[in-house]
This record gives C-alpha cells, structure tokens and sequence, in this order.
C-alpha cells in the first residue's frame, strides 16, 4: 500500500457536485481505499476568462500501480463529462496524481511529483488538511516548507456542504 494525494478540480456544470461525485468513485476504486478527502476551496483560473475553479484533495492508500491509477482517474474525468479540447481550458473535472509514495515517476503520460505543485496554493492548502507537515517529497523539501514559501491568497475555504 502506497500513499497517493489527488488533486481535483472542476470549473464547469456545477463543480461541488463534480468532485462529490468524483470523491464517490474515488471511494469504489479496486485494491484501493480513500482515506480522507481536505475542504473544498475556490480560486481563480490560471487563465484569464474562465470561470472559478473548486478544488480540493484525496488521500487514497492503494497497490495500483502508477498508470493503472492513471487510466481509472482519466476514465473517471470521461464518464463525468470531461472534454480535452484545449490544455488548461476549462473542466467539468480535473483529477491529477500530485504524489504516489516517495516515488519520482517521470513517463511520457505521468510526471509525479505533479509539475508545479509547489507554487500552486489551492493544491497545497488542501493537501496540507490531509498530510503531516513533515511530509517530505522526493527532492527533500517538506510541505510545511512549500506552504511556508506558498503565500494563501486568492483561495476561499467553502464551507462544508
């Protein structure tokens, strides 16, 4: 059993209710067992012109391997809609593996950790809900210190619903 973190996200048709459901298949995943699931939050689109992102993140302890995980994440985002029309346009649903383990996997299809996690609060904050501060990532630096150097602002904690 390995510990995964899941970034999720949606910015269209109703994004609390996208990572609900996602939340809930995460939860029927084989040879894997959700652990917790942080706040949602709102921020900002990276681009301008979309709408506001929900996001939050999953803990999932699990013996799939890497791109076995990979197909049932991206086979969840199809069945609730999810269209690649164009890179960081906008998503009913966005599911990424932010960690798996201590692993440093590094795939045509699969980078982990997650490029530029570091720098993205509404990555960071929610993991931090789920994962011990000293949790280190492969190249040494621990979450606290991510948080630390990750300032919270343009996020908004929603209320539990």
């Amino acid at each position: 059993m390995e510990r995964i973190y899941i970034g999720m996200g949606s910015n269209l048709a109703d994004p609390a209710e996208q990572l609900r459901s996602a939340v809930e298949a995460l939860a029927q995943l084989p040879q894997t067992a959700l652990v917790g699931v942080s706040a949602f939050y709102q921020s900002d689109s990276l681009l301008p012109g979309q709408p506001r992102y929900t996001n939050a993140v999953a803990a999932l302890d699990s013996t799939l391997a890497p791109l076995a995980l990979l197909d049932a994440l991206q086979s969840i985002e199809n069945g609730q809609g999810r269209e690649r029309l164009e890179r960081w346009g906008p998503r009913t649903l966005d599911l990424d593996i932010l960690l798996f383990g201590d692993r440093l996997i590094d795939e045509p299809r699969l980078t982990v950790p997650h490029y530029h996690m570091q720098e993205r609060a509404f990555v960071l904050y929610p993991m931090a809900e789920l994962a011990p501060a000293d949790l280190c990532l492969a190249d040494g630096r621990t979450l606290a210190e991510l948080l630390k150097a990750c300032p919270f602002v343009g996020l908004e904690r929603l209320p539990p619903t």
